[in-house]
């Protein structure tokens, strides 16, 4: 992959899943990591150790993006530490289950300030370094297919993830001139610890297997590989996009 080595790159959510696979991938490719997590901090090391077992170099941020203290502090830190931050990987997320009728404000606030607001102010404290700085810039956002289908029970997060598709192609327009690209990468069924549930429930694993043409889940090396390419110099003018990883769920949808 041409363009990762000298770059330092921040990832959200970075303790775990997806957010784990990908720092793990950037950091194999050469990129300087800032290792981002919430909560309890073994995943973040776990995270730091696989990174620097092929050479790489990572630093681990305890930082809740919901904080906008917390989210300078990731963007000093990259700055501090590594002399520059060149890509973003918006990856932390959240959802939780209701019925429409039920979803309460509390679960609706968390839902949109972790998947919507968080990368939104970071995304904004990035790009203040960047331009003052007159460097372009990659930004990668790990959205999901549940921008555009349907999610039964997850109303608030279909909502943040079809409102984050909408920033990213605003920001697509109004960050070109910067040299900033912005992408989504929509991961479809992934085998991760926030599908536990699902994974351990052989009946409905059964019934989504079915909807999925490659008959498997999806791993977070599924999509790091993407979002490494898409941060890549090979990308360069690739901007305002979304790309699915779903192994064809989406075309094959059914309600059960």
């Amino acid at each position: 992959m041409r363009g990762l080595k000298a770059k330092v790159a921040i990832v959200t959510g970075a303790g775990s899943g997806i957010g784990q696979g990908i720092a793990k991938r950037l950091g194999c490719e050469g990129a300087k990591v800032i290792v981002d997590y919430v909560g309890t901090p073994e995943g973040a090391e776990e995270t730091e150790r696989a990174i620097q077992a092929t050479g790489g170099e990572g630093e681990i941020v305890r930082a809740d993006i919901t904080r906008l203290d917390d989210v300078n502090c990731l963007i000093d830190t990259a700055w501090d530490r590594f002399g520059s931050a060149d890509i973003l990987i918006n990856n932390a997320g959240v959802e939780k289950k209701s019925e429409f009728w039920e979803t309460t404000e509390k679960d609706f606030d968390e839902v949109m300030n972790v998947n919507l607001r968080g990368a939104f102010f970071l995304t904004q404290a990035f790009v203040r370094r960047l331009r003052d700085a007159k460097k372009p810039g990659r930004i990668v956002n790990i959205s999901s297919v549940h921008e555009d289908m349907v999610f039964p029970g997850f109303d608030s997060y279909v909502c943040s993830k079809g409102a984050l598709r909408m920033l990213m192609r605003n920001l697509a327009v109004e960050l070109g001139p910067l040299g900033i690209t912005v992408n989504n990468v929509a991961p479809g069924a992934i085998a991760t610890p926030i599908n536990k549930s699902l994974l351990e429930n052989k009946q409905q694993l059964s019934a989504l297997l079915n909807n999925i043409p490659l008959a498997r889940m999806g791993t977070p090396d599924d999509v790091a590989g993407l979002v490494a390419f898409l941060v890549s110099d090979d990308a360069s003018y690739i901007s305002g996009s979304t790309f699915v990883v779903d192994g064809g769920l989406m075309r094959n949808y059914r309600e059960q």
